[in-house]
């Protein structure tokens, strides 16, 4: 059991490639006996380049080791969540789960009436004219929003062709409903072909590997010192999660 939670990012401390790969890399080593590796999946999603570094990772040592994965999401497996959920052979979730939210986000704020209301004079130079693209101090552009909009439909496409490639025929004709960006429950979820059933990490550890089966679990060490207490302050989580929305594009 590799257990994959929290917000998709490339910080330390949050789910990521880095992060990562050495359970990983573990998980495979010891399912070599069993020829099953679970993903317990507990996350909202985060960096579209993050999601793909570690499902890509994921495809590899599966290929690799001939070890079928199958993956569990918990409460959420949506965006970034579902992307490394695809990853697996199978894909298991409850009834209740939010799943999907196939598509590609980023936002961020307008302050340039806010500083001209008070006066305040921005003072940039830069060398070449989109360096500063998007600026939230000056006035929207068209053409940044058309080269950002462009962005945003090529993740979406490489989005939706990584779940086709992973979930092939399991998925129903319903395209327009799959790839519409929404999230949805985990029983909505397998009608549409985005899940193949509802287990729980138990009863998944039960059917592979019998009554007597357990799981041994394998999760990223918890941060220690400073990291702890920065981490564990309500507060400071939120910033974390306000800075990684603003300032990245996010597989939503």
């Amino acid at each position: 059991m590799v257990q994959l939670r929290g917000i998709i990012a490339a910080r330390p401390g949050m789910l990521n490639l880095e992060g990562c790969a050495p359970l990983l890399e573990r998980g495979f080593a010891l399912a070599k006996k069993s020829g099953h590796l679970v993903l317990a999946i507990e996350s909202p999603g985060g960096s579209a380049t993050q999601s793909d570094l570690i499902g890509q990772l994921i495809r590899r040592r599966a290929e690799k080791t001939d070890i079928k994965v199958t993956a569990v999401i918990g409460d959420l497996g949506a965006s970034g969540g579902y992307w490394l959920a695809c990853a697996a052979d199978e894909i298991y979730a409850s009834r209740l789960s939010i799943v999907g939210s196939i598509g590609v986000v980023t936002e961020g704020f307008g302050l340039s009436d806010f500083i001209a209301r008070y006066g305040i004079e921005r003072r940039t130079l830069t060398a070449g004219e989109n360096k500063r693209r998007n600026d939230m101090f000056a006035p929207r552009r068209a053409e940044d929003e058309a080269f950002t909009q462009s962005l945003l439909d090529d993740i979406h496409v490489m989005f939706k062709d990584w779940v086709r490639s992973r979930r092939g025929s399991r998925l129903t004709s319903d395209e327009t409903r799959i790839f519409d960006g929404g999230y949805m429950l985990g029983e909505q979820a397998k009608a549409l072909g985005l899940i193949d059933g509802f287990g729980d990490v138990e009863q998944i550890v039960k059917t592979l590997g019998g009554e007597k089966a357990r799981p041994l679990w394998l999760k990223p060490k918890p941060p220690r010192g400073l990291w702890r207490l920065i981490f564990r302050n309500a507060a400071e989580a939120m910033l974390d999660v306000a800075e990684e929305r603003a300032a990245s594009i996010r597989v939503k």
